[in-house]
């Protein structure tokens, strides 16, 4: 007697099997550790400041010389200085001279030693900080602040940073898509730079920034203010009081030399959220949800994967302990369990059915 040819069911049972499982799991591990992006605006960080400039044409000598380096393209995607899978192990991960570009080559003219990076003023004690999540997720953010002995002039190295982080906060409120969250800024003087590290919690993946700030006067004695509020392209001067000294001209350009802050150019801006809106069209990165199984930051109604608990200790550290990696695996090996029950009750079909004929 012929073989009978397998009932239609167990074809396609088989076929899912076959064909369906593997790029299931790869899609279910894949999802989890999907980007989101962001930078700092207050005080502004060096990729940011320079995409405000114009990525094609800035006018600041440290940006032009960034671009020269780097291409246009890394400044339209100035939200993402990332690494994909940090998982806390920043400081293992990125070499020594490569902090602001996180050892990408992509960002490398953000890692270039000079003394005229466009830097924010800073003043120690109470600070509003305020970082731009063009795709929000959950996270903590760690500051540092560099030594003393800080040279601009030098690459940057993890020992020019403070020991410890003079900011921690996890999940900071948004405002205006902002995370907006407050400290207390070390006492120091003159030029020197802020470096945040931003480690998610929903997957491995951590963003960094790089921010020159001055702190103290300008030479001629007056108060050193920025030209824009920090992610809203409203100049201060039109609500604040007159200063003794003239303000920074709106291409963010002062006369080199001022005081501690030699060789600044200026003041920088925040992109303001209309160059944001005018460049993603540019971008080659996403500047909304991500389909990652999280309904507060994408929309869906899908239930939120479960977050990764970071070890205690220093983010640039010990942000992570890969379980999320671990989360997206079990998913996977959820799919595998379901294709096989779905391929064997096909099959008892199957089989039923042949022998009630």
């Amino acid at each position: 007697m012929p073989a009978r040819r397998p009932h239609a069911a167990t074809r396609t049972a088989a076929r899912i099997a076959a064909l369906g499982l593997a790029p299931l799991a790869v899609a279910a591990y894949a999802a989890v550790p999907a980007a989101a992006h962001g930078s700092m605006t207050d005080p502004v960080s060096r990729v940011a400041a320079c995409y405000a400039e114009g990525p094609e044409s800035p006018k600041s000598a440290a940006c032009k010389a960034a671009v020269a380096a780097s291409g246009a393209q890394a400044f339209y995607d100035w939200n993402a200085v990332n690494i994909a899978n940090a998982a806390g192990q920043s400081k293992k991960l990125i070499p020594d001279g490569q902090l602001c570009s996180a050892g990408n080559g992509k960002y490398k003219g953000l890692d270039l030693p000079r003394a005229d990076w466009p830097a924010s003023p800073m003043t120690a004690g109470a600070h509003t900080f305020r970082y731009k999540g063009t795709a929000p997720h959950k996270g903590s953010f760690e500051l540092y602040v560099t030594k003393d002995s800080y040279d601009p002039t030098k690459p940057l190295k993890w020992s020019d940073l403070e020991a410890t982080p003079f900011l921690k906060v996890s999940d900071p409120g948004m405002q205006s898509g902002d995370y907006v969250f407050s400290g207390t800024v070390p006492k120091k003087t003159g030029r020197h730079l802020i470096y945040s590290v931003w480690q998610r919690s929903d997957s491995p993946e951590a963003f960094y920034t790089c921010s020159d700030v001055v702190f103290g006067k300008d030479n001629g004695g007056g108060a050193t203010r920025p030209t824009t509020a920090p992610g809203t392209g409203t100049d201060p001067a039109q609500s604040a009081g007159p200063v003794t000294k003239p303000s920074v001209p709106a291409g963010g350009s002062t006369a080199p030399g001022a005081g501690p802050s030699a060789g600044t150019e200026g003041a920088p801006k925040a992109p303001t959220d209309q160059q944001i809106a005018d460049g993603a069209g540019k971008s080659t990165v996403e500047h909304a949800g991500h389909g990652d199984n999280d309904p507060k930051t994408n929309g869906s109604s899908a239930v939120p994967v479960a977050a990764a608990s970071p070890a205690a200790g220093n983010l640039a550290e010990t942000g992570g302990d890969g379980s999320t990696p671990m989360i997206a695996i079990a998913g996977a090996g959820t799919l595998a369990v379901g294709a096989a029950v779905l391929f064997g009750v096909a099959r008892r079909r199957a089989t039923a059915g042949r022998h009630g004929r």
